[in-house]
């Protein structure tokens, strides 16, 4: 297989929304769906991949209800991970995510609210997008305009307008809308004795609401004397908190309330079990107490049976109840009063989940601690925090390869990175265990090229030397024996391309000679035998080469003159040559020159000339050679349809192409939407891939693809059975995904 490097060439109300509104719920997540595969598997080529993930950049807001959590970039877009049963990720599916995803379709986004089962954004023109229980995918909600501030309770959602009234939609059990108990509001409907209203929140089943004059209206359930009025009796209707002036904003639990003075000073009410109060004692208060020894207060989150705060300097405070680690001092007891957070930089806005909690530092990173049940965190790993860490930076990756079920990523620092099957070691982290996200292959540094087989990987490093990891007999260092740490391959130096496929590897050296090991039973290696070769021979014939390819049974090499050479197995014509079964040494493709790149599928070869056309021969049984002509074809045709093609990439029965516009165009076998079109239909000939632009590399695996865009952004979409393509999930994508490496 080739593998292909690319560089990576004031509303004060809209914050408060984002940072006030918080909730717990408890919710079972569903079995997450794994893709199918086709009844039998193709002894195949591992295809190419490649790209650079994202670059980085800084949060601005965030927001946290239950087992999920949102974060909103400065780009104006929105990144989700976590607990997804109700689709509140808004990625399309329902399968918990450990990592960030992009929040698809939302773009110039200003505010967010996460809520138990549902999430809202607020767009910049005014108009408020929701998507979640049961909806995957953002809509815009209808019937709202000049919105200002959002928040989301438990199935229900609360909007401010600019003209100072209240919007709310959804459930509506306990009066959460308006002169209930009534049916719920699929549309928006106003909140009646509302009026210059700046803040809103919204808990499980109640709501809270600042008004200009620094009043608070409280009306829902009250089972917890949550309302603030001294009751313990539901509400149908707003009515005031009492003894409260000068507020300015809020943040609405699921068992307690709180408000933040504009002299910066805490007020809190409710259940007070854990002593989430900050009171110091256990006691409920059915109307707001002062938190005493806490001044200054910029920003407030209540969580179930927490609550945080930040002061102006930028102190994290905390307390209330701890058994999961959300205080964030590596500590379970729960606390009675504030107490600062140690070790944390300065805070500008908090958010807390149900039992977990997140944190926005000042320079933009997004930091979490408690429990990760459900990834939550966005760390990647299931396990718990007690202290705060950062979610993993988009790294700037150097470049991608893709093996048949897993694939390798190089990071800014020349380290490499691998994920999906490791049922033979072929990530080379010292385990056989199979990893969705990326872990560091084990004492390697220095990787300027490296590609991914079937069951083994490669790496070159700045050295010129080769180092392999995975199956035995694929390793070329004399051993029968796997490994699932690189070893080093014996007698190869001044090394500068690769390509590795089923059970076969080449390299290509400085000085133009190619050498192949492993598997030889279709004289794939080309030094004319048959036998096994656990360590590398050189092919015969060969000099000035440039580029080698690998397909599952044969071999291509591309001379600096622009002709291509073939040996191996010829069963399909995948040489171009009608009339041998398989040469065991190179033999000259006929009719191709001015070749700038070439492939190898599984039984079949591809070739890109310098004006832009591409060329295609061997097996034809899923339409790979793009044209209808046969079931195979020996001799090189042109793919008719696209032009000005600039890179290429062979899969295991299909194919990729980019031309210079960006686009990407696919053909061939489609068993998992691989082809990115949006459908599992095989295209008999170029269809364009949806989705991403302005893509500058592609690569395909055995059933799925990866596309490199010029902003660094990496896409993929196919088959993830194995964790093939990154992202923490099985899901099948048919149609291009962002995919965020850590």
């Amino acid at each position: 297989m080739k593998q292909v490097k690319q560089a990576v060439r004031g509303c004060y109300w809209l914050l408060a929304a984002v940072l006030w509104a918080t909730l717990a719920g408890c919710t079972a997540a569903p079995q997450a769906p794994v893709d199918p595969e086709p009844a039998t598997t193709p002894e195949d080529k591992p295809g190419p991949v490649l790209t650079v993930p994202p670059r980085a950049h800084a949060f601005t807001a965030i927001s946290a209800r239950a087992w999920s959590s949102l974060a909103l970039r400065e780009d104006g877009t929105v990144w989700a991970w976590g607990n997804n049963a109700y689709g509140q990720l808004g990625d399309g599916s329902t399968l918990d995510r450990p990592l960030p995803v992009q929040v698809p379709g939302l773009s110039r986004i200003i505010a967010v609210a996460m809520g138990e089962a549902h999430a809202l954004a607020l767009g910049a023109d005014g108009t408020v997008w929701a998507w979640g229980d049961g909806v995957p995918s953002p809509a815009p909600v209808q019937g709202l305009s000049d919105v200002i501030a959002v928040a989301a309770g438990r199935r229900r959602s609360l909007a401010l307008r600019s003209d100072g009234t209240v919007w709310t939609w959804g459930d509506n059990n306990y009066g959460q809308h308006t002169e209930g108990p009534l049916p719920p509001s699929p549309s928006p409907v106003q909140v009646p004795g509302l009026s210059q209203i700046i803040a809103v929140a919204a808990g499980p089943v109640h709501s809270l609401a600042v008004r200009a004059d620094g009043t608070v209206w409280a009306w829902g359930n009250n089972i917890y004397g949550v309302l603030g009025d001294g009751t313990y009796v539901p509400r149908l209707t707003p009515v005031q908190v009492q003894g409260l002036t000068g507020i300015t904003a809020v943040a609405a639990g699921p068992q307690h309330s709180l408000a933040l003075g504009g002299n910066g000073t805490v007020w809190a009410w409710g259940d007070n079990t854990y002593g989430q109060l900050g009171d110091g004692t256990s006691v409920p208060r059915p109307t707001p107490v002062p938190l005493p020894g806490l001044s200054q207060v910029t920003a407030l989150a209540a969580g179930i049976q927490c609550s945080l705060a930040v002061t102006r300097d930028g102190t994290l405070w905390a307390w209330g109840d701890n058994s999961s680690g959300q205080m964030g001092d590596a500590t379970t007891p729960f606390r009675l009063t504030p107490a600062p957070v140690p070790g944390v930089p300065p805070v500008s806005a908090v958010a807390l989940g149900m039992g977990h909690s997140l944190a926005l530092y000042r320079d933009g990173t997004v930091w979490a601690w408690g429990l990760n049940t459900y990834g939550q965190l966005g760390h990647g790993l299931p396990s718990l925090r007690a202290t705060p860490s950062q979610l993993p930076p988009w790294r700037r990756v150097l470049g991608i390869s893709a093996g048949t079920q897993h694939s390798l990523a190089l990071g800014p620092d020349q380290t490499l990175w691998a994920w999906g099957d490791n049922s033979y070691g072929q990530l080379g982290d010292g385990t056989t265990t199979p990893r969705r996200v990326p872990v560091q292959v084990h004492g390697l540094s220095d990787v300027t090229e490296f590609v991914a087989g079937h069951t083994h990987s490669l790496a070159l490093r700045g050295d010129g030397t080769v180092w392999a990891w995975g199956a035995g007999g694929l390793l070329g260092n004399g051993s029968n024996l796997p490994s699932s740490v690189p070893v080093q391959v014996q007698g190869l130096s001044q090394v500068k391309a690769l390509a590795a496929n089923w059970q076969h590897s080449l390299a290509v050296r400085a000085d133009g000679t190619v050498w192949a090991w492993g598997s030889n039973t279709h004289g794939q290696l080309g030094d004319g035998g048959t036998g096994w070769s656990l360590i590398p021979v050189q092919v015969p014939g060969l000099l000035d080469v440039i580029a080698v390819a690998a397909g599952s049974r044969h071999s291509m090499a591309l001379r600096a003159d622009g002709t291509v050479w073939a040996w191996g197995n010829n069963a399909s014509g995948q040489l171009g040559d009608e009339l041998a079964s398989l040469r065991r040494t190179p033999a000259q493709v006929p009719g191709l020159s001015q070749v700038t790149a070439v492939d190898a599928g599984s039984e079949y070869s591809v070739a890109l000339r310098a004006d832009g056309t591409v060329w295609a021969w061997g097996s034809n049984s899923t339409s790979q050679l793009g044209h209808d002509q046969g079931t195979s074809n020996a001799t090189p045709l042109q793919v008719p349809g696209p032009s000005n093609i600039t890179t290429l990439a062979a899969g295991v029965e299909h194919t990729l192409a980019v031309s210079g516009d960006g686009t990407v165009w696919a053909w061939g076998a489609n068993y998992t939407g691989q082809l990115g079109d949006g459908s599992t239909l095989r295209r008999f000939s170029p269809v364009k891939m949806s989705g991403p632009t302005g893509i500058t590399a592609v690569a395909a695996g055995l059933y799925h693809s990866l596309a490199l865009d010029s902003a660094g952004t990496l896409w993929a979409a196919g088959s993830n059975s194995a964790g093939q393509l990154g992202d923490g999930t099985p899901q099948l994508y048919p149609s291009p995904v962002k995919v965020e490496l850590p």
